[in-house]
């Protein structure tokens, strides 16, 4: 069931993408070769813990950390490690959540890590614009379908594909709410609510090198491409109402941004 958010309630979901905001902040300005994960996973946690705020993720169904770091073919999910140190060259995915009184926000962006190759830089920049312009899809009168329409016509004519397993969500009380909000373009029969005002959404797109294909690793979390091809994945939480997509987890206190 597809729930729709009052402005007080968004005003909530606001406050916990501040801090998912803050958090990827301080792990973007730490990412440097030598670095491991686990030390990415430590930072996130002490933004949380000073704000007062909980991790969307720990715990849930098990998850063991704070945050997710996803390392060049890992999509999402990746686990942080002590023993997974970043090198240059390097891209990282992280995936951060926060819940304040109970409402959540979700974001994720992909860091380079020293210098990269430039195919890794154009894979961080073209899934960057996807999401983008997913947000400016997510208006009164679109449909959810038109926000991964755009997303899958971006990345497919830079040469890319996007992942088809994993989606985006409806969020707010729970992490993943409905509906699903996939990166391409639905298919006939597929679900394709209106967007509503109130509704509230996590646009997430994975994009890849190679193709879409997807495994899982043995520890039951980390999504890798099949083609161990590079991917790239960011998010944002945003808000839909009657003056244009609001994005909760945009950085600096106050109002939500305009997108």
């Amino acid at each position: 069931m597809i729930t729709l958010k009052t402005p007080a309630q968004m005003a909530k979901m606001r406050e916990a993408g501040v801090i998912v905001a803050a958090m990827l902040d301080a792990c973007r300005a730490a990412v440097r070769p030598g670095i491991t994960t686990a030390e990415l996973d430590r930072i996130a946690g002490e933004i949380l813990r000073k704000a007062g705020a909980q991790s969307s993720f720990l715990g849930y169904y098990g998850y063991p950390a704070t945050i997710c770091t996803s390392v060049n073919e890992e999509i999402v999910h990746g686990i942080p490690s002590p023993k997974r140190r970043l090198r240059e060259g390097d891209i990282v995915g992280i995936d951060a959540g926060a819940i304040v009184e109970g409402w959540h926000a979700d974001a994720a962006v992909t860091v380079p890590v020293g210098r990269i190759s430039d195919e890794a830089a154009k894979l961080i920049r073209i899934t960057e614009e996807a999401l983008r312009v997913g947000i400016t899809k997510a208006v009164l009168g679109n449909r959810i379908g038109d926000i991964g329409a755009a997303i899958q016509e971006l990345a497919e004519r830079n040469g890319y594909s996007v992942v088809r397993n994993y989606v985006g969500h409806g969020i707010g009380r729970a992490m993943h709410e409905e509906p699903q909000v996939p990166n391409y373009r639905p298919g006939h029969g597929q679900a394709n609510p209106p967007i509503s005002e109130g509704l509230c959404l996590a646009i997430e797109p994975m994009v890849n090198v190679g193709g879409p294909e997807t495994r899982t690793l043995a520890d039951r979390w980390t999504v890798v491409t099949a083609d161990a091809a590079l991917s790239a994945h960011f998010e944002h939480t945003l808000a839909c109402t009657a003056g244009g997509p609001l994005v909760l987890t945009a950085a600096g206190k106050g109002a939500a941004v305009a997108a």
